[in-house]
């Protein structure tokens, strides 16, 4: 992170009362939403961990542990067969907590997708997820098996470059199986990103927009792909509901990720912590695996992705700090390009009401989970660039 963090292209923000741009009323029914839904969130991952936990603590009793019935089985098809348990088992035991977490967002008027549909993008979902671990599994257990010691290096190489390849293949391939994205038709916002796309210096090969009213009524954009596959993609929601002085700023934000290379730079950051990271699974796994098998088997699985999900938890909150000064760098970016600090401010009031967004969160949250900035900084950025100030590069 101190790598990659940026030293500069940001604005120091303002102090800003947040009474003074909503209404306590707005504050407390965003709040009244989002508090329970990330104790949802929460509870979702603690019964996905304690999952996880059960299957490594009867760890001897599945393919290749120590108390097997017998040890014919071959160790990587038995690990294809426990990636796809493991998988199961932990996407459909919390279930309940997710419908849950929907029911809320549906009766908040925050999604606008039918049962049918969420059941479909969930089987969709999990197919992808299944077919990703039945091909993860048995390559893991085979790289703990071939190198017992140091399997962890070369196990960094394969997730950065299993990172990469998703990142470049997702918007072509994965995105679509989701949505539907259509090139930005001619007209007034198609004519404003290519204008800011010249006046900033950036390339871009296409704009989309994406079909994302017929899952929510949140407001989005962002940034995607690598290369050939890079692109904006905007909410339908977003061109609907916002000015065209809000969409500048919120095209001109994005523009700043692509002109920053801010896609590569969080592969760079995976890159950087692969190593480390995978080291400390490497340990966790040696000591929460109760498998008893030597060398390593599929029995060693639920260990291993227990281990995982500490560490990248650990790595996520680090990466989260990277990401907030990404972002903020990203919005004094479209406040210098488009000099439009009073629509970034109603862009920024509207879209917590829109999304049901809290204003000023705790800031443990903020620093644990939060990948951008809290709205109440993001208009100090905005107070501190109308009054003059100006970064330094």
């Amino acid at each position: 992170m101190l790598v990659l963090r940026p030293r500069r292209g940001a604005i120091a923000p303002d102090p800003v009362d947040v009474s003074a741009y909503f209404e306590s009323d707005d504050i407390a029914r965003a709040r009244r939403f989002g508090r329970p839904q990330l104790a949802l969130h929460a509870a979702t991952a603690i019964v996905q961990t304690g999952v996880l936990a059960a299957f490594a603590r009867c760890a001897r009793r599945l393919p290749g542990g120590a108390e097997a019935a017998n040890g014919t089985a071959h160790p990587l098809r038995a690990a294809t067969g426990v990636g796809v348990g493991l998988t199961l088992a932990v996407e459909l035991a919390p279930l309940p907590l997710r419908a849950a977490a929907r029911v809320r967002a549906r009766a908040a008027g925050l999604s606008t997708q039918s049962w049918r549909g969420w059941a479909g993008d969930l089987l969709k979902g999990g197919a992808l997820g299944l077919a990703l671990n039945a091909a993860a599994a048995p390559l893991g257990v085979a790289l703990m098996r071939r190198y017992p010691r140091g399997w962890w290096l070369p196990a960094a190489g394969v997730a950065v470059a299993g990172a990469g390849t998703l990142t470049f293949l997702s918007p072509v391939v994965l995105d679509p199986l989701f949505n539907r994205f259509t090139p930005l038709p001619a007209g007034a916002v198609r004519e404003a990103v290519l204008d800011l796309a010249k006046r900033a210096g950036v390339s871009v090969r296409e704009v989309y927009e994406v079909d994302a009213s017929r899952r929510t009524t949140a407001a989005n954009a962002y940034v995607t792909g690598l290369g050939a596959t890079k692109r904006v993609v905007l909410f339908d929601t977003l061109l609907r509901e916002l000015t065209l002085e809000e969409t500048r700023l919120v095209v001109a934000h994005e523009l700043a990720h692509v002109r920053h290379r801010d896609v590569p730079r969080g592969l760079a950051h995976l890159a950087l912590s692969a190593p480390a990271g995978m080291y400390a699974v490497a340990q966790l796994t040696r000591r929460l695996d109760r498998s008893g098998s030597r060398p390593a088997s599929a029995a060693s699985l639920p260990a291993l992705v227990l281990s995982l999900g500490f560490v990248s938890a650990a790595v996520g909150s680090l990466a989260s700090a990277l990401s907030r000064a990404v972002e903020r760098r990203a919005d004094t970016f479209s406040l210098t390009l488009t000099d439009a600090p009073e629509p970034f401010v109603s862009f920024e009031r509207r879209i917590v009401a829109q999304n049901l967004i809290d204003p000023d969160p705790p800031r443990w949250l903020v620093a644990l989970m939060g990948t951008h900035p809290p709205t109440i900084e993001r208009i100090g950025i905005a107070r501190a660039y109308a009054r003059g100030v100006r970064t330094s590069g």
